[in-house]
């Protein structure tokens, strides 16, 4: 008996799908996006602010040197292709702005705000494809746990270069150059 085929997904064929927005394909297979809650939502707002002054070009005393992109598409191969939370890429490796569906330049940053029964996905199968695409900075945050992990890459995989929950302000690579308040990244503010 002859085991039948199967035929692993592409960006071209999410293309063509009406809501491609809310898809992504992981090793090979279309999956749906987790629906973002509202704490989820409130992060996302909040990271935005947070790393706002690195959105711009190096010099004249604010940090820049980043393109900063919210819920964008990423192709890594010809058989992943993620939407992620945010993800940034070095003004100095990367000269004009990505642009395209999918982005087809690997980011030196990426950050999945962690949605409930979603876990695996961000923790397991997305770090999985960063990590084979070598790509420098992956940072978790888990508004549930009111966590955040961050991640370098380096030859052997992933190492976590700093965990951090509620309460704590800390310097978190690449963006050291200013400190965060992590309550404000599960859509607090520092005064509450």
């Amino acid at each position: 008996m002859a085991v039948p085929s199967v035929q692993l997904a592409t960006s071209e064929d999410l293309a063509v799908l009406a809501a491609r927005d809310r898809l992504e394909i992981i090793h090979g297979s279309i999956v749906e996006r987790a629906s973002p809650s509202a704490e989820h939502s409130a992060g996302s707002a909040k990271l935005g602010g947070i790393l706002h002054p690195f959105h711009r070009r190096a010099g004249g005393g604010q940090p820049g040197g980043w393109w900063l992109h919210v819920e964008v598409h990423c192709a890594y191969g010809k058989h992943e292709t993620v939407c992620h939370d945010a993800a940034g890429w070095r003004r100095d490796r990367v000269p004009t702005r990505p642009t395209g569906w999918p982005v087809a330049i690997r980011p030196d940053w990426v950050c999945e705000i962690v949605s409930p029964r979603h876990e695996r996905r961000d923790f397991v199968d997305k770090l999985e494809i960063l990590r084979q695409a070598e790509v420098p900075h992956y940072w978790l945050i888990h508004p549930e746990e009111q966590m955040l992990l961050v991640h370098r890459w380096g030859k052997d995989g992933y190492v976590t270069v700093l965990s951090a929950g509620a309460g704590k302000v800390v310097r978190a690579e690449p963006f050291d150059a200013i400190e965060i308040h992590v309550d404000e990244l599960f859509g607090g503010d520092p005064e509450d």
